[in-house]
């Protein structure tokens, strides 16, 4: 196992732990609640969440079909076929008319998607994560380092507003 990827890994794990015990309690309305005008459910972070991570690590990064396509999730998510679409400039009123699949589906898409992050992130080696491309939505040539290091940053944001979510209507329970 290489270790060029060791730090996203450790971000990475710890976020998908906080998120893990955020949810650990949350009921069905809890989990697709909005809680407040122009705010994301805990439902469409997470799938926002996994969109972005399945398009970063299949189509972005290694030229392959997305989870998303290849095991027609869009189907059981009621959702059109367009693994491009992870939420990027919906409206509220789109956030809000969206009807989010079960907790249970959700969670197994997103178990999908973080098994393929896990499978994928430890045998990077260095060369491939200096490697220098266009990686949508980014017209410049970027390194797959700073994709990826863009990709964690999304998921690490998005984990904390779950856990603020969770906190909401929960309380503290969100940590270790």
């Amino acid at each position: 196992m290489s270790a060029a990827a060791d730090g996203l890994i450790s971000a990475l794990e710890n976020n998908f732990t906080t998120i893990d015990l955020a949810l650990r309690d949350l009921d069905e309305e809890e989990f697709k609640r909005i809680p407040a005008p122009d705010c994301n459910s805990v439902a469409w972070t997470l799938w926002h969440l996994s969109q972005v991570i399945d398009s970063f690590i299949h189509t972005r990064l290694r030229d392959l079909p997305q989870l998303w396509d290849t095991n027609n999730w869009e189907q059981h998510f009621g959702m059109p076929a367009d693994g491009e679409n992870r939420g990027l400039g919906w409206t509220h009123q789109m956030v809000c008319d969206w009807q989010p699949p079960s907790r249970a589906l959700q969670m197994e898409y997103f178990e999908q998607v973080r098994s393929a992050l896990r499978e994928y992130l430890p045998g990077l080696t260095e060369a491939q994560m200096q490697q220098a491309k266009i990686i949508p939505p980014v017209s410049e040539p970027r390194t797959v380092a700073a994709a990826l290091g863009q990709m964690t940053w999304d998921c690490v944001s998005h984990g904390g507003q779950i856990a603020f979510l969770r906190g909401m209507y929960k309380g503290m329970g969100w940590h270790r």
